[in-house]
């Protein structure tokens, strides 16, 4: 554009897509040269686990939970947090409100989601207390590479979904419902 003298915004963000396990090991290199970047999770997961999830035989295997999945995801968030630039989330996993915790938890601000996906999730997370979910991601990854068994890190999931539990009367998060202040 420059050599043809078309105008442009010469201070336009330069941005990456990580959506394949090789750009989600080479995060930080990314990270270091792009204005920001954006996990695409339907293609990472399909990529990382060898799955295609739109295919009836193996969509069964298709998990966005999966360690492998997890530890990419988390490299991509440190790169973007070492590098103080953006990183969001797009594709089903971000706007999956059961995810949305331990998603911030691993440190994901940015989630780009259906507009059908978007109050629940915002549900889950407006008062969230992120020190406390970022202890509990925290651990869930470092159970990954010390062997736990499986029924250890299922429960740490367990932990980090149990941080959102709605009153059934109000919609809102864990301490700060309505029903224990008295407040209708």
């Amino acid at each position: 554009m420059l050599v043809e003298g078309i105008p442009f915004d010469r201070n336009i963000q330069v941005g990456g897509m990580i959506e394949v396990p090789a750009a989600a090991l080479s995060a930080r290199a990314f990270a270091n040269r792009l204005d920001f970047l954006s996990i695409g999770t339907n293609d990472l997961i399909q990529y990382t686990l060898a799955v295609d999830r739109m295919d009836d035989e193996t969509s069964h295997l298709y998990d966005p939970l999966h360690p492998s999945v997890l530890k990419l995801i988390q490299l991509v968030i440190n790169a973007g947090q070492q590098y103080n630039i953006p990183v969001s989330m797009c594709g089903e996993m971000a706007g999956d409100s059961r995810f949305a915790g331990l998603l911030a938890g691993l440190g994901l601000r940015d989630f780009s989601m259906q507009p059908n996906s978007l109050l629940m999730v915002r549900e889950r997370l407006q008062n969230t207390h992120f020190s406390n979910l970022e202890s509990q991601a925290a651990q869930l990854m470092r159970s990954f590479d010390e062997d736990d068994e499986p029924t250890q890190i299922e429960h740490l999931l367990n932990i980090i979904q149990s941080l959102f539990t709605f009153c059934d009367y109000c919609r809102i998060i864990n301490d700060h419902c309505c029903l224990p202040t008295g407040n209708l």
